[in-house]
């Protein structure tokens, strides 16, 4: 059996590297075997994916994941490209127009007539206790600033009349004899309706 020596291995390779060398057309043919083994392992293997950081752009996230949410790891949700959720917000309601409640009418007339009624010596505890059943708890504390004799009226002339009414409130002028007194009545939870406010008619 003959015995390989690395002399023997060293001229083999000798002659494969200098035989691309030996002419022209060995050259060219070399450099075509070189371009075809390119291509074809270029072929057969696939390219690699690319990163995720390669493909966006620094500091802004375009992944979105199944419940929403984008962001690359490593980055919160509320720093992603989502667009905020719309909130819903009603409109004021205006209150409804409706015919004027007789109960409504009834509470001004019956308020004018009490806020008029103020005859010598009467003190101001007892011109509150009068006005009371029909003025709201907010509105009575300021009617207790009020001094009763400086009130331009002694008697109501006249009936209510409306001149607005919603499903929760009347305006109303009661005409007395010292001019026409305008009175807001609305509607509370627990007393029914009641004088929230008043002023000279204008």
């Amino acid at each position: 059996m003959p015995i390989r020596t690395n002399r023997g291995r060293s001229a083999v390779y000798r002659k494969l590297w200098s035989w691309p060398l030996r002419s022209p057309r060995h050259l060219v043919v070399f450099v075509i075997i070189i371009v075809a083994l390119g291509i074809g392992v270029a072929l057969v293997i696939p390219p690699a994916p690319a990163s995720k950081s390669s493909e966006q752009t620094p500091g802004v996230s375009t992944s979105s994941d199944a419940d929403g949410s984008t962001g690359s790891p490593g980055q919160s949700a509320p720093g992603a490209t989502t667009t905020p959720a719309t909130r819903l917000t009603s409109p004021l309601l205006s209150p409804t127009p409706a015919p004027p409640a007789p109960q409504a009418l009834d509470v001004a007339l019956k308020w004018v007539t009490a806020w008029a009624k103020h005859p010598a010596g009467i003190t101001s505890q007892q011109w509150l206790d009068q006005l009371k059943p029909y003025t709201t708890d907010e509105f009575l504390p300021q009617m207790a600033t009020v001094d009763p004799a400086n009130v331009p009226a002694s008697k109501v002339t006249g009936a209510a009349v409306s001149v607005d009414s919603t499903t929760s409130s009347v305006l109303a002028d009661v005409p007395t004899d010292g001019g026409t007194i305008q009175v807001t009545v609305i509607t509370t939870p627990n007393q029914g309706w009641r004088v929230s406010k008043y002023d000279k008619a204008g």
